[in-house]
């Protein structure tokens, strides 16, 4: 079975995520295979839940699964299944929270994969557009354009389509104020108009002749408004009042007048009949004209004023012709709005154009020269802003490429001094060391004095050769000619070989060299002679900065990649340190002394040798807690590496060490986190 891939970052591991390996129905959605309700899921999740601090806390303290941060965790790290790798962060947050969980638990399962498909769906689809949306500056003018653009229309046409409808209804209001009083004045010159009805019958004739009379002032075939004539109901209680149309009634009058107009009228028929005189006061309001035969309602103006001493007369006056202008007035808003944004976002969209286009070739010339091809120019298409960037691009990047050929011709030319240097000054120094080892040898015939100066001369002696040889070597690496020898080797056997050299120095100091091998070789194809000598470096620096503490190694494997990590427990690195200790000739303390006559240039060696193999060197330390060297390389040479099987930090030895110390000071540590 082959081993399961890494763990994303943010995604469960441990426990939960074996209990859910081993259910055959969770390997592509996590959820039972069942159309019933399964409570059971929401426990499942919970165990996930609180497994996960637990499991995590167990993989950081691992020496032989943790990762470091920003490293990818190794395949064995857990049976993680590729469900827990598809999951984000907002599924996680989901997931997590018991109401949610709840929920779902009671769903169909065909149901629960639906809608976290279409949940997914929904967030690919946002996390795209905001994307696209964050990326191109084209996209953001061109659809600000069209917000701002059809808001300024819609408002515009607002405005618009209200003057111009105020405006109609008042062109009504007038056209209806004068018909209203011509045929007020007709009405008033029928006869028996204020004779008392004295029958029914007696009202109603009269009640349809002052309706036809008046509906024919335009003509039946042009009825341009509507009659009503009624008789007021009080002044005759033997008769019912009534509201005729004058042919077919087919106005609907309880539904067609406003109680309020008639209110209105009856005052003001009360008021003139107190007063003895007639008055030409009409009263307007608007409605809805409803036919009996039923033809469809439309808007109307009702006008209604009293009509003698014992009758009513309304004129209704529809609106569709105004409507229908309104609505033509509307349409022709619209589409000239529409057709305005679309100019506007083609306008937006050629401007931008000619904005963005330079500047995205910019860019891509700037990625290209940023790459190395120093020979990138942009054209320069006029003396505008446009030309004048690309101008001075141009300039820009023929200076800078000057300046770069200049600073390499000068760096070649310090390399070739310095490798002619080191390779001059072989020749003087074999005969000096020659010289130096004759008067080291007669040491014992010459006063105390000079016995020392002549011990004094051959420990420098050897230092400067060592100097010499890392010059050499660090200049191959700059003029980019040093090559790899790779072959299959044991790197366990290789880190006790290497051990040699520091156990002398450790055992002057009064401190160990310990070894945490694993039981099978973890065979690397290396460069024996290179990671010997940055094995060598790193336990001579470990035991040398010890201040007389044991010193741990500790090697790891994974289907990947080797590592090997020096621990030691001294004066650590400060913060930013991590990167300068691999600087050439730098000290973290110019004050201390080199008691093994290191040049200073090692660590920057073990760098370059690291990633000659394609490998990493690191660095961790602490004040107080030492510090921790980590060199991992692939297992087959050329192969890129994605993690590495040891931790950067505190191995499980310190956390136990540190766990043990705080417990008997009664204080707790934190799960997961390894700190107090």
């Amino acid at each position: 079975m082959p081993a399961a891939p890494p763990a994303a970052p943010g995604t469960d591991t441990g426990a939960g995520a074996s209990a859910a390996a081993s259910d055959p129905a969770s390997v592509t959605d996590g959820t039972p295979a069942t159309s019933a309700p399964v409570p059971g899921d929401a426990a499942r999740d919970d165990a996930i839940s609180s497994a996960a601090p637990a499991t995590a806390s167990a993989i950081a303290s691992a020496p032989a699964t943790a990762s470091a941060p920003g490293d990818a965790p190794p395949g064995n790290v857990a049976a993680i299944t590729q469900r827990e790798l598809r999951r984000e962060a907002w599924e996680m947050a989901m997931r997590r929270n018991r109401v949610v969980r709840w929920f779902v638990s009671w769903l169909p399962h065909r149901v629960t994969i639906t809608l976290r498909t279409v949940l997914r769906w929904q967030h690919s689809l946002v996390a795209k557009v905001k994307r696209r949306w964050h990326r191109s500056l084209q996209l953001r003018v061109i659809s600000t354009t069209l917000v701002i653009s059809a808001l300024m229309i819609a408002v515009l046409g607002f405005f618009l389509t209200y003057q111009i409808a105020d405006g109609l209804l008042a062109n009504a209001e007038n056209t209806a104020h004068s018909q209203a009083l011509a045929g007020l004045n007709v009405a008033r010159s029928l006869p028996d108009l204020n004779v008392p009805p004295g029958s029914n019958s007696a009202a109603e004739n009269f009640i349809r002749t002052a309706a036809r009379t008046l509906q024919q002032q335009t003509g039946i075939a042009d009825t341009n408004y509507y009659v009503v004539v009624g008789l007021r109901s009080y002044d005759q209680p033997d008769y019912q009042r009534t509201f005729t149309h004058w042919i077919s009634l087919s106005v609907k009058i309880d539904e067609t007048l406003p109680p309020a107009l008639i209110k209105n009228v009856e005052k003001e028929q009360d008021s003139a009949a107190a007063a003895g005189t007639g008055d030409n006061t009409l009263y307007y309001a608007p409605t809805t004209l409803a036919f009996t035969n039923g033809q469809a309602s439309m808007p109307a103006i009702t006008v209604g004023t009293p009509l003698g001493r014992y009758y009513e007369l309304y004129f209704v006056f529809p609106l569709d012709a105004e409507q229908q202008s309104l609505h033509i007035v509307q349409t022709t808003l619209i589409g000239a709005g529409l057709a305005l944004i679309a100019l506007l976002a083609a306008i937006a969209s050629l401007v931008t154009r000619w904005v963005v286009v330079p500047v995205r070739h910019a860019a891509q010339a700037a990625q290209r020269l940023r790459a190395g091809h120093l020979g990138e120019r942009m054209t320069v298409g006029g003396a505008d802003d446009l030309g004048a960037l690309a101008t001075s691009f141009n300039e820009m990047a023929a200076t800078l490429q000057g300046q770069l050929r200049e600073l390499e011709e000068l760096s070649k030319a310090q390399r070739q001094f310095v490798s002619d240097v080191s390779h001059e000054l072989r020749t003087p120094m074999t005969t000096i060391r020659m010289a130096a080892e004759i008067l080291f040898e007669a040491r014992e015939n010459l006063d105390a004095a000079a016995a020392r100066s002549a011990e004094l001369l051959q420990s420098q002696i050897e230092r400067f050769e060592v100097l010499l040889a890392d010059l050499l070597e660090i200049s191959r690496h700059d003029a980019n000619v040093a090559t790899l020898d790779a072959e299959p080797i044991d790197i366990c056997d290789l880190a006790r070989r290497s051990a040699d050299d520091a156990q002398q120095l450790a055992e002057r100091r009064g401190c160990r060299i310990e070894f945490r091998l694993p039981a099978e070789p973890c065979i690397a194809e290396v460069d024996k002679r290179r990671v010997d000598r940055i094995l060598r470096n790193l336990l001579v620096n470990a035991v040398e900065h010890g201040e007389g503490k044991d010193v741990y190694v500790t090697v790891s494997g994974d289907r990947d990649a080797v590592a090997v990590a020096v621990r030691d427990h001294g004066v650590g690195l400060a913060p930013g340190e991590e990167q300068l200790v691999f600087e050439r000739f730098w000290r973290a303390d110019p004050a201390r002394a080199r008691t093994t006559g290191g040049t200073g240039l090692g660590l920057a060696i073990a760098l370059e040798d690291a990633h000659l193999h394609g490998g990493w060197l690191q660095a961790w330390g602490e004040r107080g807690r030492g510090s921790v060297f980590r060199l991992t390389v692939p297992r087959y040479a050329g192969q890129p590496i994605a993690g590495s099987p040891l931790p950067l930090g505190p191995d499980e030895a310190d956390v136990l060490d540190l766990g043990s110390r705080l417990s008997a000071m009664g204080v707790g540590l934190v799960p997961g986190s390894g700190h107090a």
